[in-house]
C-alpha cells in the first residue's frame, strides 16, 4: 500500500455513536493529531448529543450521505454493530477513507476477505484496534515474561466471569445486536469478548497450531442465551499451552465503571508466575500485577489499570500511526484475521466434540 503519512490534524468521523462511542472518543479530545469533522448515527437525539461536544462538526444520519455532503475526510471511527461491519466498513473503504474498526472484525472469513480487498483495491488502511493491548498491566506482565524473571514459560491460563450486576448503563438498543449475533452462533462471551482474550494470547505467545473446545450454554430468557460455561485450550506454534475459562455468573454483583466482567490472566515458568488481577471490572483488589519468583512477591501498585484509559492511548497510537507510518497497528487487518481464526477453530473444535482443530486450516 502507497501510504502517505499526514502532515496535519487528521480529518476523522465517527461512524454509530452508541454506548462505545464515550470511551473511543477518549483518544481525541485536546488531541492536536486530528480533527472531528463528523458525527455519523441514524438516531436525531443521539447525534444531537454529541454534537454538543463538537459544535463545528457536521452530522448525517448515514455513511452515503456524509460522502455526498463534499467534506474532506481522511479516516472514520467505526464503531457500527459486528452485523453492519462488513457492508459499512466496505463502504467506507470505497469512498477512500482510512478505517479504525470495532472488534470483532466480522463473522466469517469471506466477510473478512471482502473487507480487505476493499482495501487493498482503493490504497487505504484497515484497522481493527484492539484496546486490551495497550492495557498498562498486560504489557508490564509481557515485559516481565519476557525478560526472564520467571524463567521458561510453562504454561498460562485467563478466567473470566461475566456478572450481572453493576456497571454502568447500556441501553438495550446496544444489546439488540448481540441478540442477532445469538442467532448465529456468536456469542457475547466467547465471541464478542473473547475478541479481547484471544488476542491477548496471539500478542503474548504468537501464532496457534491447536485449539480445542467446549462451549456452553445458558438460557437468560427468550432471544438470550449465553455462551458459558466454556472452556478453550490451545497450543502455539513454539509449544506453550493456554487455556481461558468463561463462566457465567448472572446474580453476582461487580463493582465496575465499565462492563461487569471479572477478568484474570496468569503465566507460570520454572521459577515463578506473573498475574494481572483485573481489568475492565474491579474484582480482586489488590495490585493489579503481582510478580512471584525465587520466594518472594513484587507487588505493583502504580500501573494504569483503568480500562478506560485502553481506549484513549489505543486510539492516540492509532492517529500517530498515520502521521508516521511507522511500526503495528495493533491490530492490522490481516492479523485480525488471526484472531478470527482463534475463535472459529473454538466453535468448528466444540461443535466436533472438543476435538483439535488447526486455525490455520479453518474455511
Amino acid at each position: 500500500m502507497s501510504f502517505l503519512p499526514f502532515n496535519r490534524p487528521v480529518r476523522t468521523a465517527f461512524v454509530g455513536l452508541g454506548r462505545i462511542y464515550d470511551l473511543n472518543i477518549l483518544a481525541y479530545r485536546d488531541n492536536p493529531d486530528a480533527e472531528v469533522v463528523a458525527l455519523v448515527d441514524p438516531d436525531p437525539d443521539r447525534r444531537a448529543q454529541r454534537q454538543a461536544e463538537w459544535p463545528d462538526a457536521a452530522s448525517f444520519p448515514s455513511i452515503a450521505e456524509l460522502a455526498a455532503s463534499g467534506i474532506e475526510l481522511d479516516a472514520v471511527e467505526s464503531l457500527l454493530p459486528i452485523t453492519m461491519h462488513a457492508d459499512g466498513i466496505v463502504e467506507m473503504l470505497d469512498h477512500g477513507w482510512h478505517v479504525n474498526a470495532q472488534k470483532p472484525m466480522c463473522n466469517d472469513l469471506a466477510s473478512a476477505r471482502r473487507m480487505i480487498k476493499a482495501a487493498d483495491a482503493n490504497d487505504r488502511v484497515l484497522r481493527v484496534m484492539e484496546n486490551y493491548l495497550f492495557y498498562e498491566p498486560l504489557h508490564k506482565l509481557k515485559a516481565v515474561v519476557e525478560s526472564g524473571e520467571i524463567g521458561e514459560v510453562v504454561g498460562y491460563h485467563m478466567k473470566m466471569v461475566g456478572v450481572g450486576n453493576g456497571g454502568w448503563d447500556v441501553p438495550f438498543s446496544s444489546f439488540e445486536y448481540q441478540m442477532e449475533q445469538m442467532k448465529i452462533g456468536r456469542g457475547i462471551m466467547v465471541f464478542d469478548d473473547g475478541w479481547h482474550k484471544l488476542s491477548t494470547a496471539l500478542w503474548l505467545f504468537g501464532p496457534i497450531r491447536e485449539v480445542r473446545a467446549w462451549i456452553g450454554n445458558t438460557h437468560m430468557g427468550p432471544g438470550v442465551d449465553i455462551d458459558a460455561p466454556t472452556m478453550i485450550v490451545w497450543e502455539h506454534e513454539n509449544g506453550v499451552r493456554g487455556g481461558w475459562d468463561v463462566t457465567c455468573a448472572p446474580d453476582m454483583y461487580l463493582r465496575s465503571d465499565y462492563y461487569t466482567n471479572d477478568e484474570r490472566w496468569e503465566v507460570t515458568g520454572y521459577h515463578g508466575y506473573a498475574r494481572v488481577n483485573r481489568c475492565t471490572g474491579r474484582g480482586i483488589q489488590q495490585p493489579s500485577l503481582e510478580v512471584y519468583s525465587a520466594g518472594e512477591m513484587r507487588s505493583y501498585h502504580a500501573l494504569d489499570d483503568d480500562w478506560g484509559s485502553t481506549f484513549r492511548e489505543s486510539g492516540r497510537h492509532w492517529l500517530r500511526w498515520l502521521h508516521s507510518g511507522e511500526g503495528p497497528l495493533l491490530w492490522s487487518a490481516q492479523e485480525a484475521v488471526d484472531v478470527l481464526r482463534f475463535a472459529l477453530a473454538a466453535y468448528e473444535s466444540s461443535a466436533a466434540g472438543s476435538v483439535g482443530v488447526d486455525p490455520r486450516k479453518v474455511s
